[in-house]
């Protein structure tokens, strides 16, 4: 049962509604009945009472040699036929409509307790009243037509027209009273991916509106903080990077054993690349304006420059239509996991490779380092995030995943960090070719 239920709110509200709506017309629906039914039971038992009372009087105060040209006008002139019921003819049953039911117990309180209704008698199909005039038991016979419920049927329609209504305005306003929820949970999905959507417009009902100014506010917040987080990151690492180039000049020219110079040298390299990955992570959208990029293409001018360094990177591309995009940004994403893998799986073969899979671009970078635990997987995705043991001894400020998590959310995809069969680790990007 709980699997029924509709999930969206939409949904929910529109069919509470429906249901009230309905349980409503229901119920008016009974009340009229209700009501109706005894009052059109006294009018019709009444107008029985009258007709029988009529005829009754004309049979017996007419000469016999007349009673047959009266029944004849009775028949064309009102519809009534009188029939001399059957010397074994039993009593009609009990009627099964309430209604009918009704009028006969009204009839047999007018005219006696031997006062029998009836629709239907050998197979015909007419208003048929049984009842006594001189002691013999006759059948009074009237048009179905004196039945007369057209007008009921009419209230009926009306209310069911009048329901029908009434549920396309609930359906109209649960949507417009939706529609500012699904563009609020679309704008927060933006956010989500690291991007600033429009401001949602601050109109509607008061709770609505107040929900998109907060929303609009807590954007621009937060697209203020993006831009001071990425100017103090930028004039930090203008500030480190000179010194850092004085010291590696001054490593150059004043350290004389090779070994020592060669490890300061590598230390100083390291500080740049994590002052590089600050910045990286500080402006992974790069302030780019979307384009068409050949990811394949990328990819092959990537990995040729690791292989002219002389380092051990293979590709294997298929080829890819252009995808919407940011270019920089996606070669820092392909650059920030070929260096990860070189870093954690010194001198092995680093296989990059892309496929297009159900309109989706595949880029795969396959590893035989230590490897990730599939616990860890998710964590490791979040800045400044790195292992205790295994993958964590080479250094590095744990955000080159968290770069290409965000660069991947930007551009519509994710990223899946695999443990790979025969030991390493398979970093999976997956984003859509459309």
């Amino acid at each position: 049962m709980l699997r029924a239920v509709p999930r969206t709110l939409l949904a929910r509200l529109f069919l509470l509604l429906a249901a009230a709506m309905t349980l409503s017309a229901l119920a008016w629906a009974g009340i009229f009945v209700f009501s109706d039914r005894h009052p059109r039971a006294q009018q019709m038992a009444q107008l029985l009472t009258s007709v029988t009372n009529l005829t009754r009087a004309a049979i017996i105060s007419a000469h016999p040699d007349n009673r047959l040209n009266l029944l004849d006008d009775l028949s064309q002139a009102e519809g009534l036929r009188l029939d001399i019921a059957d010397e074994d003819e039993p009593p009609p049953a009990q009627p099964e409509d309430r209604f009918i039911l009704d009028v006969q117990t009204l009839l047999q309180k007018n005219l006696g307790p031997n006062t029998y209704l009836t629709l239907e008698r050998k197979g015909v199909h007419a208003i048929f009243l049984r009842t006594q005039i001189e002691g013999d038991d006759y059948w009074i016979a009237l048009p179905l037509d004196r039945l007369d419920r057209s007008r009921s049927l009419q209230w009926m329609g009306w209310g069911a027209l009048a329901a029908a209504v009434a549920l396309l305005a609930a359906a109209a306003f649960v949507s417009r009273l939706t529609r500012p929820l699904r563009q609020l949970a679309q704008a927060a999905r933006m956010v989500g991916a690291g991007q600033h959507p429009p401001p949602l417009p601050e109109d509607g009902p008061e709770e609505l509106a107040t929900v998109a100014q907060a929303f609009n506010q807590m954007d621009a917040d937060l697209s203020r903080l993006d831009q001071d987080r990425a100017l103090i990151l930028a004039g930090v690492s203008h500030d480190l990077r000179t010194p850092l180039t004085r010291l590696r000049m001054g490593i150059e020219m004043s350290v004389e054993d090779d070994e020592s110079r060669n490890a300061m040298s590598a230390d100083v390299e390291e500080m740049d690349r994590t002052i590089g990955q600050f910045l990286d992570f500080a402006r992974s959208d790069g302030g780019e304006e979307k384009q068409g990029v050949r990811f394949d293409q990328t990819l092959a001018d990537l990995a040729s420059q690791y292989q002219r360094r002389q380092l051990p990177v293979t590709a294997e591309l298929t080829e890819a239509p252009a995808i919407p995009g940011q270019p920089q940004a996606l070669r820092r994403l392909a650059a920030n996991l070929i260096d990860n893998a070189l870093r954690y799986a010194p001198g092995q073969t680093v296989e990059v490779a892309l496929t297009l899979d159900q309109g989706k671009l595949v880029l795969t970078v396959a590893d035989r380092g230590p490897g990730i635990p599939p616990e860890e997987a998710e964590r490791l995705k979040r800045p400044f995030t790195r292992l205790e043991a295994a993958r964590s001894n080479t250094g590095g400020a744990g955000l080159g995943l968290a770069i290409v998590e965000r660069i991947a959310r930007q551009h519509g995809g994710h990223l899946d960090l695999l443990p790979r069969d025969g030991g390493g680790l398979l970093a999976r990007v997956t984003i859509p070719a459309s």
